[in-house]
């Protein structure tokens, strides 16, 4: 299968050569790779171009946006710019961050699961992370969800969702997206990426409320989301964010902020998290 990845980046000198290298050794290479440098004042730059020079499948294209990491509308916009150069040449498309090491076969492996079921729609690995000399499994997600830092979609789904929301919450919307127009989504177990730097290490005092605002903004309604508020901040270990959470969710909805699903879409989404819920206790 044709496949295109899409890596936005900001400051990843340490870590970038480590993913851009794993994925010129994948067993099934992709046909384009596109790294997105919003506005690095790094070498990042630099290390990336020395890929360009050496494998014709990899570009770079500079973006200047904001310097505060949000997560969420930044990283989605680079997305987005890179996504701009490209073609529609491809069976399925990657958002992929820039501090991964991909197993050698990874690509292989995503290929085979679409080409298994013409009904898959997205598909990924999990992340693990260095903890005293032992790479362990990052748990911050169930099992059955993708992480953002590697996202892989088939175009037809890609397209049918509408591509990626430029807000905190894009990476669980797509894939309730995916549930509602019926499409499945896949996690396999026996792909493991490093993860080189934890999630949220970069996140400031506002990206706290930030995931407040993303339960809101998903449909979720109070309720739903002071129990997802809580589940996460302990996942986190840091019971206290839970306030920041709610507190996030409070501001949204007195602020009025619009959805980024349709009333329609944010009801499904409701009742699929009370069955999930429901499983889960029974």
């Amino acid at each position: 299968m044709n496949y295109y990845l899409v890596i936005p980046t900001y400051n990843e000198e340490r870590f970038i050569a480590l993913t851009l290298q794993s994925l010129v050794a994948q067993t099934v290479l992709p046909a384009k790779i596109v790294v997105v440098n919003d506005g690095s004042t790094d070498s990042t730059e630099s290390i990336v171009q020395s890929f360009c020079d050496k494998y014709p499948f990899i570009t770079l294209v500079n973006k200047t946006s904001d310097a505060i990491h949000l997560p969420g509308s930044k990283v989605i916009q680079a997305f987005q710019k890179g996504l701009e150069t490209l073609d529609n040449q491809y069976d399925f498309i990657v958002k992929a961050d820039a501090d991964l090491i991909f197993p050698a076969n990874y690509f292989e492996m995503i290929s085979k699961h679409f080409l298994s079921d013409s009904n898959i729609g997205m598909v990924g690995g999990f992340a693990y992370i260095e903890k005293n000399g032992e790479w362990i499994l990052e748990n911050l997600t169930d099992k059955d969800h993708i992480r953002g830092a590697f996202k892989a979609y088939r175009k037809e789904t890609f397209k049918q969702i509408g591509g990626l929301k430029p807000a905190m919450g894009w990476d669980t919307v797509d894939e309730l997206l995916c549930k509602f127009y019926n499409w499945k989504v896949v996690t396999d177990e026996t792909l493991k990426v490093k993860h080189l730097k934890p999630t949220g290490a970069n996140y400031n005092k506002a990206a706290r409320y930030k995931q407040g605002e993303a339960f809101y903004s998903l449909g979720y309604g109070f309720l739903i989301s002071a129990i997802a508020s809580l589940k996460l901040a302990l996942r986190k270990k840091k019971p206290l964010l839970f306030f920041d959470y709610i507190n996030g969710f409070k501001k949204a909805k007195t602020a009025g902020k619009s959805l980024l699903v349709t009333e329609e879409q944010a009801q499904f989404i409701r009742n699929y998290r009370w069955k999930k819920m429901k499983e889960k206790l029974f």
